[in-house]
C-alpha cells in the first residue's frame, strides 16, 4: 500500500515507521523536520506545515491510506489548542486530497473507566498531560461527527513505554483495558503493529479503538 505518514520522527510515529517500512509498504513520512527521519528503501521524506490544509492536501495526494501520529510537542504550553489546530487541519488537507481512510493517534484519557466517566476526569490523572489528553478527547469528538472519511481512532492504553515487539496484543473499544486491578500497558512497537494491522485491513470503520499487551 502508499501510506503517508503524518508526524513520523515522534515517539509513536517512528515506530509506526519502522513497522511500515518491515512489512513493505510504500511510505511518505511527512514531517516537521525531514533530517531527522534517515534514508531506508521504500520511503519518501516531505516536509510537510500539518497546520496548514493545503500544506497535507498536497502531500498525501495519490495514498491509499493517511496515518497521523501528529503531536505538537508535551513542551508546548498551549498544546490543547495547538493539537486541535493540527487536527482540523489535516482533516481538512485529507479531504481536499481525496483520500477516504484516515487513521488518527489520539490519546488513553477519552476512555471511559466507569459509565460516564472518562480516564481524563478522574482525581488521579497527570496534571502535566491534562491539556493535551484534552485536545485529543475534542479531536475525536469532532471526527466522530465526520461522514466523509472513513476514520479510526486509536487510543493507546493508559501505560505505553518503550519495549520489544511481540506482534500480538488485544483489542478493546472505548473502556480503558486493565490488567488484574491495574491499568494494562502495551510497548510502542506492539501499538504500531495494531495501527498498521489497521491500515492494512480496516477493521474499526468510523470506530474508536485501543489495545494493550496480553500479558
Amino acid at each position: 500500500m502508499k501510506i503517508a505518514l503524518i508526524g513520523a520522527s515522534g515517539f509513536v510515529g517512528s515506530a509506526v515507521l519502522a513497522e511500515l517500512l518491515s512489512r513493505g509498504h510504500d511510505v511518505s513520512a511527512l514531517v516537521s523536520r525531514p533530517e531527522r527521519i534517515a534514508p531506508a528503501s521504500g520511503l519518501t521524506v516531505t516536509k510537510v506545515d500539518a497546520y496548514d490544509a493545503n500544506s497535507v492536501a498536497t502531500a498525501v495526494a495519490g495514498h491509499d491510506v493517511v496515518i497521523s501520529a501528529f503531536n505538537p510537542g508535551w513542551d508546548k504550553a498551549d498544546i490543547q489548542a495547538l493539537f486541535l489546530r493540527g487536527h482540523e487541519a489535516i482533516v481538512a488537507g485529507i479531504k481536499l486530497a481525496g483520500v477516504a481512510r484516515f487513521i488518527e493517534v489520539g490519546g488513553a484519557g477519552s476512555l471511559f473507566v466507569a459509565p460516564g466517566m472518562q480516564l481524563i476526569d478522574t482525581p488521579h490523572f497527570p496534571a502535566e498531560w491534562k491539556e493535551g489528553a484534552l485536545g485529543a478527547r475534542e479531536a475525536l469528538r469532532r471526527l466522530q461527527g465526520e461522514t466523509a472519511l472513513d476514520w479510526a481512532f486509536v487510543s493507546p492504553p493508559a501505560m505505553l513505554a518503550p519495549g520489544e515487539r511481540s506482534g500480538r496484543y488485544r483489542l478493546g473499544a472505548d473502556d480503558l483495558l486493565m490488567a488484574g486491578e491495574q491499568p494494562a500497558g502495551i510497548s510502542v512497537a506492539d501499538l504500531a503493529v495494531a495501527i498498521v494491522d489497521e491500515a492494512e485491513q480496516a477493521r474499526h470503520q468510523r470506530r474508536r479503538f485501543t489495545v494493550a499487551s496480553v500479558d
